[in-house]
């Protein structure tokens, strides 16, 4: 492949780590100002980076084998999405009961706002097609 073929086929990809790249970067320059610790943001980079790493280089493995690989990924990371809902739910109860109920319901407002976009995101991603 040349240049231009590489650029053109993962332009997507670059596009998306230049955003988390921004992203990382405006959170270690403007975290101090609203109290958030630079180290946080690094660890927090690190290890969501490379538990993301590890669970798909293990999921993509099982899901190699025929017939059961499929149905073994569905099975583990749907229970997954529901302890990460439960957990959400402990912490926003916790969080009332400190009196933080203002913070969270402007939290979930931009929990539920990035879940219609992503679910916007998957509809038009099927309905149009790119080729």
């Amino acid at each position: 492949m040349d240049r231009k073929t590489v650029l053109k086929h993962y332009r997507k990809k670059i596009l998306l780590w230049i955003l988390i790249l921004a992203a990382i970067v405006t959170a270690l320059i403007y975290g101090p100002k609203y109290g958030i610790d630079q180290k946080i943001v690094v660890l927090t980079t690190l290890v969501l980076g490379i538990f993301t790493q590890i669970f798909a280089g293990i999921t993509s493995l099982v899901a190699i084998i025929p017939f059961i690989g499929p149905l073994v990924i569905k099975v583990i990371s749907i229970p997954i999405f529901y302890i990460l809902n439960a957990l959400g739910w402990i912490v926003s109860g916790v969080a009332i009961k400190k009196g933080y109920a203002h913070e969270l319901a402007k939290s979930r407002t931009v929990t539920l706002a990035l879940l219609i976009g992503i679910i916007l995101g998957y509809i038009l991603g099927h309905a149009v097609p790119l080729d």
